[in-house]
């Protein structure tokens, strides 16, 4: 991972990969449609969550819910192309944040009915 850090020490990211021109015209570039996947793939697992939740045909459940998964991979391999070509960057946070968050949702456990 230490490769993957740019110049910040909190910021992880890749350097730009994808052939990206200076100035941005109106037409679309590589980045522009895996955006654009990645977009329409969010939108059609958030529409595809719905149908399987309301599937009433056994049948019909188990087929959407594999379309579901399929949908689901093809957005993180989108998700991984962007990020390994420096469309995403990630912020690192701080270790103490990090246990204060853990301890904050391990007292909660306490709080479940069953354990």
């Amino acid at each position: 991972m230490q490769n993957q850090q740019s110049q910040s020490t909190n910021t992880i990211k890749n350097p730009k990969g994808l052939d990206l021109p200076q100035v941005k015209g109106p037409e679309m570039n590589d980045r522009d449609f895996i955006n654009d996947g990645l977009s329409t793939c969010k939108y059609l697992t958030d529409s595809l969550n719905i149908a399987v939740r309301e599937a009433s045909h056994e049948q019909l459940y188990n087929d959407m819910a594999q379309i579901l998964q399929e949908t689901h991979d093809s957005c993180r391999v989108l998700f991984n192309l962007m990020f390994k070509n420096g469309v995403y960057k990630l912020e690192a946070e701080e270790q103490q944040k990090i246990d204060q968050a853990y301890q904050q949702f391990s007292n909660y456990s306490a709080q479940f009915p069953y354990q």
